[in-house]
């Protein structure tokens, strides 16, 4: 018997719980008709970045200024800017282009650090037919006059105005890094959200020894680092209940991570470096190891199969905390027996 692959995330129905995830790739919607094809259950695009939006405008401002004060013919430099698109205005025409070319749900990202005006790009999200909306909250708090507290709360204000935009469903994607990551979840759906991506990966700066620059570059995931949403998607999928939406995401490189992401509760496993290293193709080829585990354990659908092994399933909830953490470092051995010598 095939297993049914079929899931439910943030109120949407999807064929499969393998969900691209955020990447360049999704960013093309001639890519994402791939993706889809090769049996994502949904697609989420890159992330409009507040960031680009504002520093577009002050350099635009800045351009349009140039030579006015000396030169009478300066307006004349530019062309109308009614035909200028901005970079919003590309991401919704490209959100669109994605819409009319795949039959699963595009869900439209965007990454903000503060409320007020920003919030109209989630309506026009919207409008332009994104199915959900993911708010990916991401920064690195290096303020010292800025609590935790003071952090948490402006993201909570910023969930609340997006919520407030838009009707469509709403995620939110989290750092692991809140004091109290528990009780932020429940503070975010608490604020609107409809469901929680675990987790968003900082990328590190390195540096360049010889020029002392700062070098970014993107370090694709390794299936290790699954075990931190492994461990807080088991540990909230009993405190928030089967109504928040789930997603693992960071480490999911085949069918058997996925397994054990939605066996501990999430609803959708999300991918995306193996899908960078390896093409669109590769969705399918976790969607067939999935089902392929699926039938060899008698898992009928993944709506059985989720959660199985969460926190409020399994016969010691507290391996997921703390209480393993003795255990885990005796786990270690010493390939030369050597240890203590």
């Amino acid at each position: 018997m095939t297993p049914d692959l079929r899931t439910r995330y943030l109120g949407l129905e999807l064929a499969s719980p393998i969900v691209a995830s955020s990447t360049p790739m999704t960013g093309d919607p001639a890519s994402c008709k791939l993706l889809a094809d090769a049996g994502a259950g949904a697609i989420v695009l890159p992330s409009l970045f507040e960031e680009e939006i504002l520093n577009e405008e002050i350099e635009l401002a800045r351009s349009l200024d140039a030579g006015t004060e000396q030169f009478a013919e300066a307006l004349g430099y530019f062309p109308n800017l009614d035909t200028f698109k901005g970079i919003g205005e590309r991401y919704l025409a490209r959100l669109e282009k994605t819409k009319s070319m795949v039959k699963v749900p595009v869900i439209a990202s965007l990454n903000a650090a503060s409320t007020g005006g920003w919030v109209r790009y989630a309506r026009l999200m919207q409008e332009s037919g994104a199915d959900a909306l993911e708010l990916n909250l991401y920064h690195v708090v290096a303020n010292p006059d800025v609590t935790s507290s003071d952090r948490e709360e402006m993201d909570l204000e910023l969930i609340a105005a997006v919520r407030a935009a838009v009707t469509i469903p709403l995620a939110v994607k989290l750092a692991p890094y809140y004091s109290a990551l528990a009780g932020f979840a429940r503070s975010a759906v608490a604020a609107g959200a409809n469901g929680l991506v675990l987790f968003n990966r900082f990328y590190q700066p390195d540096l360049d020894l010889e020029t002392f620059d700062v070098v970014t570059k993107v370090a694709l995931s390794h299936p290790s680092e699954l075990r931190m949403p492994l461990r807080w998607t088991a540990i909230l999928r009993p405190q928030l209940g089967s109504s928040v939406g789930l997603a693992a995401t960071s480490g999911i490189h085949s069918g058997i991570d996925a397994a054990k992401a939605i066996l501990v509760g999430a609803d959708v496993a999300m991918v995306a470096s193996t899908v960078l290293r390896h093409g669109p193709g590769q969705v399918r080829v976790i969607r067939d190891e999935l089902a392929a585990w699926m039938a060899e354990h008698e898992y009928e659908s993944v709506s059985q199969m989720c959660g199985a092994a969460s926190a409020a399933t399994v016969a010691d909830p507290t391996a997921f905390e703390r209480a393993n953490y003795m255990a885990t470092l005796h786990s270690w051995s010493s390939p030369t027996g050597l240890v203590g010598a």
